[in-house]
Parts: structure tokens; sequence; C-alpha cells
């Protein structure tokens, strides 16, 4: 992933993303750790870029480390709208993650419940759970 790139989606600067985009941006690059533009903006809860780099097609279940996703960061850093808002984008529920204790075997559903998120924890628990 350029720099520039993960510096615009890190800092929340809609304009220079909507520029990197249309000057060709790879919406699915990875950083050195993994991550995409949409975990990063999700996990920083930057609703707009989330939004617009889903307008771009960026791929809602692509995972990093531990197996997380975008959803799964948003979670994880308390951004229930941008989760909200990923989840209805269709981002598949069931997946779980993997390594570290706190995410092991857990879905983004799971993470919510421990975050005490209980209106999104109803939300995004897989439809087989319901």
């Amino acid at each position: 992933m350029d720099v520039s790139w993960r510096r615009a989606v890190t800092d929340g600067d809609l304009e220079t993303v909507r520029r990197l985009l249309r000057a060709g941006a790879e919406v699915n690059a990875r950083d050195r750790y993994g991550q995409t533009a949409l975990m990063l903006a999700a996990h920083r809860g930057h609703r707009e870029i989330v939004e617009e780099l889903l307008r771009a097609g960026a791929d809602l279940n692509l995972t990093a480390k531990y197996n997380l996703t975008a959803l799964m960061l948003a979670v994880v850093a308390g951004h229930a709208t941008v989760a909200r808002i990923l989840a209805r984008a269709g981002t598949d529920l069931r997946v779980k993650g993997t390594g570290a204790p706190g995410f092991y075997g857990k879905t983004a559903a799971d993470l919510a419940l421990e975050r005490a998120m209980h209106e999104l924890y109803e939300e995004l628990k897989p439809s087989d759970d319901r």
C-alpha cells in the first residue's frame, strides 16, 4: 500500500481518498500488516471513507492478522455506526478470529457482546444464530 494512500485513509482525508481512487489506487491494496484501506478506515471510525471505499468496490471479507475483517476491527474500536454500515453491506458475519486469545473463535457479534454493545450484538449475530 502506497504511503499517501495509507495516510489519507488513516487521517480521514476524504478528498484525497477520492482523488487517489480516481487516479487508480488499488482499493484492496494491503499495508505491511496485511490491512486494507477499508480495515484502516473502519478501525478509525471514518464513516465517509468506509462508504467511499465500499462504492469503489472494497472487498468486505478480506482478513488481516488474527483473521480480522474490517467489521471486526470497527467493533473492537467501538465504532458501532461503521460496523452497521459494513454489516448491512454484506460482510460475512460467520468469520471467526484466530490467534490471540481475545479474538480466537470469535465473530464480530461475539466481540460486540464482550464490549457491551448489546444492540449491535443482535444485529451482527449470524442468521443461523437468530
